[in-house]
C-alpha cells in the first residue's frame, strides 16, 4: 500500500508500511547505515504525520515481514487478542498516542490490553511520541513477575548483580558478589556472563551461586548466561538452574543467528519449569535484547531497528520471563551513535516492552568508542527510574572488565532508590534488613561485625 503526505506543496511517498515506519523513526545511526533513515528532517516529519493517520487495523492486514516467511510474525498474529482490540479498533496511531496519555489508559486497563497491541502498533506510536510521552505512558504499566522474589511492583526498583570476571576466577566473582550484596544489589538476579560456554565450567559457576543463595537464604535467583543448548544439557544433568537465559531478536533470521528458534525456547522453558525451584512464582526465563542486533546479523528483513526490537518482545512475553533487559548501548555507535540516541532508544525500548506486558529492565550502557559518557548514563538512569523501569545492571565501578563496556554500578542503584524514594523487591528488602545491610527506612548501614560470616564465606 502506498502512503503519502504533503508538506508545503511537496508530496512525500512511502511505498509500504515498513518503509513508512523506518522513515518516521527519530534519527539513529543504525537506520542510516542500513539505508532506511529519512533523507531529510522534513521527510521524517512527513512520515511521522502520515504514520499518525494510519488506522491500527492496517497493522493487522499489512505485515512488515510476511506471515509465511517468519515464525515471529506468525506468533504475533496468532496471539493477537481480537476481543480486547475492539476497545481501540477504531483508532489511528495518533489517536492511540492520545489515549495512552489520557487517564482512561490506567494501569489495570493497560494490563488487559497487552495482547491487543501488536509490537508494530506500539513501535509505530512510539515513533510519534516525545521522550516525556514515553516516560509518562510507561510509568502506568506495572508488569510483575515472581520466582524467589517479586519484581516490578510500583515503588520498587531492582538490580541485577553482575559479577563478571575475564577468567571466571571464583575469588574475583565472589568479591563482586559480596560487594553487590552489601550495596543492596542482586534482587533481580545474580547473573554471570561466563568467559566460556563450557558445560563443565558453567556447572561449576551454577553450583557456586546455588551454594551461596542457600547458605544465606537469599531470596533471589541465579543465572549463568550461557547458550540455551548448554542450559538444557545441564538441566538434564541435574544442575541447579534457576533462570534459563537467551539473547533474542525480532526476526526468525536473527534468532537463527543466535542458534535458537521458538521450538528450542519452548524446550528450555519447559525444562526450567520442571525443576520447580521458584518459591513464590514460576517465571523462569531471562532474555536480553538490543536495537541493532538484527541489522548486525544481516537479518533485519528490511525493517528498521526499533521495530525489530519491539518484535522481540513478542517472543519474550510468550515465555513469561522473570526479567528482560535491553542492552541498549552495547552494540556500539554504528547503531546508536551518541548519548542522545542511546537515551531515546532506551526510553522507546522500555515503553514498548511494558506496553506489551514484558517485565523490562535496562542495561544503561555504552561502549568506549561511542560519543557518550557517564553523565549521559546518569541522565538516562533517572529518566528510567521515573518511567518505572523494573531493574538495571550493577557492575563494580560501572566498568565491566570482561565485556569491556561501561554500565551502571551498585552505587547507581542506591542513587535511584534514594532520589526517587524507591525500594528493593519486598522479599529481598526484608533479607537486607535482617542482615543489617539497610535499616527499616531503607538507609544504607556501614559494614560491621554482623557481616563477618558473609565476608569470610569466600
Amino acid at each position: 500500500m502506498l502512503y503519502k503526505h504533503t508538506i508545503q506543496q511537496h508530496t512525500y511517498q512511502f511505498n509500504d508500511l515498513k518503509t513508512l515506519m523506518a522513515k518516521a523513526t527519530p534519527f539513529r545511526s543504525g537506520d542510516a547505515l542500513a539505508g532506511f533513515a529519512a533523507e531529510t528532517y522534513q521527510e521524517r516529519v512527513a512520515a511521522q504525520m502520515c504514520l499518525a493517520d494510519v488506522p491500527l487495523k492496517t497493522f493487522l492486514n499489512e505485515a512488515v515481514i510476511p506471515y509465511e516467511q517468519d515464525e515471529i510474525t506468525r506468533l504475533i498474529t496468532d496471539a493477537h487478542d481480537k476481543n480486547a482490540f475492539t476497545l481501540i479498533s477504531s483508532f489511528t496511531v495518533g489517536q492511540l498516542r492520545d489515549w495512552l496519555l489520557s487517564d482512561a489508559a490506567d494501569t489495570h486497563t493497560l494490563q488487559q490490553m497487552q495482547f491487543a497491541f501488536t509490537p508494530e502498533m506500539i513501535a509505530a506510536v512510539s515513533k510519534i511520541m516525545r521522550n516525556q510521552d514515553l516516560i509518562l505512558a510507561a510509568q502506568k504499566c506495572e508488569v510483575v513477575t515472581r520466582f524467589r522474589n517479586t519484581i516490578g511492583l510500583k515503588g520498587r526498583f531492582s538490580a541485577r548483580l553482575q559479577p563478571n570476571h575475564p577468567t571466571d576466577d571464583p575469588k574475583g566473582i565472589a568479591a563482586s558478589i559480596v560487594d553487590g550484596l552489601l550495596y543492596a544489589s542482586g534482587d533481580a538476579v545474580i547473573g554471570i556472563n561466563p568467559a566460556t560456554d563450557s558445560p563443565a565450567h558453567v556447572y561449576t559457576l551454577l553450583q557456586m551461586l546455588d551454594g551461596l543463595i542457600n547458605k544465606f537464604s537469599i531470596p533471589t535467583q541465579s543465572c549463568v548466561l550461557c547458550h540455551l543448548t548448554t542450559t538444557i544439557q545441564l538441566i538434564k544433568q541435574g544442575a541447579p538452574v534457576d533462570l534459563a537465559f537467551q539473547s533474542i531478536g525480532g526476526t526468525e533470521k536473527t534468532n537463527g543467528s543466535f542458534g535458537v528458534n521458538l521450538s528450542l525456547l519452548k524446550e528450555a522453558y519447559d525444562a526450567a519449569l520442571s525443576l520447580n525451584r521458584g518459591t513464590v512464582g514460576k517465571n523462569v526465563m531471562y532474555f536480553e535484547t538490543g536495537q541493532g542486533s538484527s541489522l548486525s546479523a544481516n537479518a533485519n528483513e528490511g525493517v528498521d531497528q526499533q521495530t525489530c526490537e519491539a518484535r522481540s518482545y513478542a517472543v519474550a512475553r510468550h515465555f513469561k520471563p522473570h526479567i528482560v533487559n535491553s542492552v541498549v548501548g552495547f552494540i556500539g555507535p554504528e547503531y546508536l551513535y551518541d548519548g542522545k540516541q542511546i537515551m531515546r532508544a532506551a526510553l522507546e525500548d522500555h515503553f514498548c516492552a511494558k506496553m506489551l506486558g514484558v517485565p523490562m529492565g535496562m542495561d544503561v550502557c555504552y561502549t568506549n568508542h561511542a560519543e557518550a559518557d557517564q553523565d549521559d548514563m546518569d541522565n538516562l538512569l533517572i529518566l528510567l527510574g521515573v518511567a518505572g523501569c523494573n531493574f538495571i545492571i550493577g557492575v563494580p565501578g560501572a566498568d565491566d572488565i570482561m565485556l569491556n563496556y561501561q554500565s551502571t554500578s551498585f552505587h547507581d542503584t542506591l542513587f535511584v532508590r534514594k532520589a526517587l524514594n524507591l525500594r528493593p523487591a519486598p522479599e529481598f528488602e526484608s533479607w537486607l534488613i535482617k542482615q543489617g545491610v539497610i535499616d527499616e527506612t531503607g538507609n544504607q548501614l556501614p559494614v560491621n561485625a554482623s557481616h563477618k560470616l558473609l565476608l569470610q564465606s569466600f
